[in-house]
């Protein structure tokens, strides 16, 4: 299974970042490898429809968990779509959001966030 969470940085050291589709990072871990990549999010500095972008990006990486913050209403539209599971987490660290996750102490996102306007 491959989660993703979203990220501050590279490495699972970095800070958890609350925002899906403006975060600079997402860290996809493997966990039949036990293995991560940092993969950059090609939608965070995009006008609009930063989400839209995320979400799309993480069906491709074949992703099937994310660890996030919210979701704006058009990502979690197309990340519940796509069959991914969305669970909340607050700001820890990357690693600290993959071991609450593992733990079972994390809640699904079951509705969407505020909408965003841009690169508020």
């Amino acid at each position: 299974m491959k989660i993703a969470i979203t990220s501050t940085g590279k490495e699972l050291t970095a800070g958890h970042d609350p925002r899906f589709g403006r975060c600079a990072y997402f860290l996809i871990y493997d966990t039949e490898e036990d293995t991560y990549k940092a993969v950059e999010n090609k939608g965070q500095l995009a006008g609009g429809g930063a989400g839209i972008g995320a979400a799309q990006q993480m069906t491709d990486e074949g992703v099937q968990v994310v660890l996030t913050g919210n979701l704006g209403p058009n990502a979690y539209n197309l990340i519940k779509a796509s069959g991914i599971k969305a669970y909340q987490c607050k700001a820890v660290s990357c690693q600290e959001a993959l071991a609450l996750y593992k733990a079972g102490k994390l809640l699904e996102i079951s509705q969407a966030g505020p909408s965003h306007a841009g690169m508020s």
